[in-house]
């Protein structure tokens, strides 16, 4: 079961959260360059002799948490293969090309500028599982209880730079019919949010063909919107995409795993219907098997049905929709952020295989097929997302006799357990867990009207309070 700690630097500062897939706190509260170091020590420890792969997002705060990093790595003897700026699938790519022993990207993902966070990498070059991950958090606690002795003298790592960008690039053109996308040229604008992805996704137009603009440069942290790409933090930005005349809007978050798309005039199609624009794409070449976690949209299961494939769900966590895609030898995997996952380039979620993707869907007929079009025939689904405020007396396994209720509010209805629970009844779906990180439970619904959805959640949410 994943497992999440928090820990605070003073009573009113937001405290650190440190799960099994990576650390995350404020800068200068909770997040200090002592604490990176410290659980970037303890990474390493549980890792096989090897270098280390680090990267950051492009935050202002990167430099100094990367340097801390560095001079804790390589006086344990670690050498360090350092990316500088880079795409956290990027990262993933590296450690594999370069045989390392793992990787830590410095990333608070969607989080505002104030954060900052590590993201760990295994051998394999995907984001740790949950086994991996818990002996690192177990060993960075005890690394702050007690801390280290002083390293035994023996040489010091090395630190040698390393670029990523041209074996991603060659990895994503290699999935696609770049020479389709060329002949229909389209015209795209991307926001990369001054985060990490202009660095791949300028070669990555270039490459494809494309006639583009790319705002929200340089990877500075410099943030013009709330960095989470979801309609009301991109309202000022979507009007842009028609006034450059594009065909199609990109948005990427800081350290581009993630990817919401809009049309050509603006109109915000959003982060859920990423992935069943691209499972369209890759199942109408290669059918196979896809995976979705849990509360991503049943878009992307219908659309398999229609191809005739199966489609799996995970638990919530890039890790579980990983470890499901590798059991069911998937051809596509991800989540209804916006994270893409093709086993060809990488198992890690990645924005640069969406935005090619669906630009090769976009070109398939031999003209440019505007991406209204491509969505027309989707199935017309809702999904509402809402959170519950615990009682300050709820213990956490209240949470199991909470999730019965829900069940038996739903008569008729299939019910699981995967994760929190999750009902299923003709035409849509409820997800209730609980969060690790907050005293709430979070809820989503998906049914064919917004209407529809806001009424399951209610009753659930009767339910969960009993």
């Amino acid at each position: 079961m994943t497992t999440t700690t928090t820990t605070s630097a003073s009573p009113s500062a937001e405290p650190l959260i440190v799960s099994v897939s990576g650390l995350r706190g404020v800068v200068g509260e909770s997040l200090s360059s002592e604490v990176a170091a410290a659980y970037a020590l303890a990474f390493a420890e549980t890792l096989p002799a090897g270098p280390i792969v680090l990267g950051r997002d492009g935050r202002a705060s990167g430099p100094q948490l990367s340097a801390a990093i560095v001079t804790a790595l390589t006086a344990s003897g670690r050498d360090v293969l350092d990316c500088d700026v880079a795409a956290t699938p990027t990262i993933g790519i590296v450690v594999g090309e370069q045989r390392a022993a793992g990787g830590i990207q410095i990333s608070a993902s969607h989080n505002p500028a104030r954060y900052n966070g590590l993201k760990l990498f295994g051998g394999d070059g995907r984001v740790l599982p949950a086994a991996a991950g818990e002996a690192v958090k177990r060993r960075f606690e005890a690394l702050r209880r007690t801390p280290p002795a002083p390293l035994a003298t023996g040489p010091a790592g090395t630190v040698r730079p390393v670029d990523g960008v041209a074996p991603h690039l060659a990895r994503v053109l290699a999935i696609v019919d770049a020479d389709a996308i060329r002949q229909v040229r389209p015209r795209v604008w991307l926001d990369a949010g001054h985060g990490a992805g202009s660095h791949l996704a300028r070669p990555l137009l270039e490459a494809l063909g494309c006639d583009y603009t790319i705002v929200g440069e340089p990877a500075d942290g410099a943030f013009e919107h709330e960095p989470e790409p979801t309609a009301e933090n991109l309202a000022d930005w979507l009007p842009r995409i028609a006034a450059a005349k594009a065909d199609i809007g990109f948005f990427q978050d800081p350290d581009a795993d993630r990817l919401a798309i809009a049309t050509g005039a603006g109109r915000y199609l959003g982060e859920e219907l990423t992935l069943g624009l691209a499972a369209d794409a890759v199942l109408a070449k290669t059918p196979g098997p896809i995976v979705t976690n849990c509360s991503t949209s049943g878009l992307t299961s219908r659309l398999a049905e229609r191809y005739g494939v199966p489609c799996t769900f995970s638990a919530v966590g890039e890790a579980n929709v990983v470890d499901e895609m590798l059991a069911r030898n998937a051809v596509l995997g991800g989540e209804g952020n916006g994270g893409v996952i093709d086993p060809r380039v990488g198992l890690v979620r990645d924005s640069f295989v969406a935005m090619a993707l669906v630009l090769e869907r976009m070109a398939t007929s031999g003209r440019l097929t505007p991406v209204d079009d491509l969505v027309a025939d989707f199935p017309v689904l809702t999904i509402v997302k809402a959170k519950l405020n615990l009682p300050t007396d709820w213990r956490r396994e209240d949470s199991g006799a909470a999730f019965e209720r829900v069940a038996e509010a739903f008569p008729g209805a299939a019910a699981s357990r995967l994760d929190g629970v999750r009902i299923d009844w003709p035409g849509g779906w409820l997800l209730v867990r609980a969060s690790n990180t907050e005293p709430i439970v979070r809820i989503v619904a998906e049914a064919a009207t917004t209407a529809d959805a806001e009424a399951a959640i209610d009753r659930a949410r009767v339910a969960v309070l009993g």
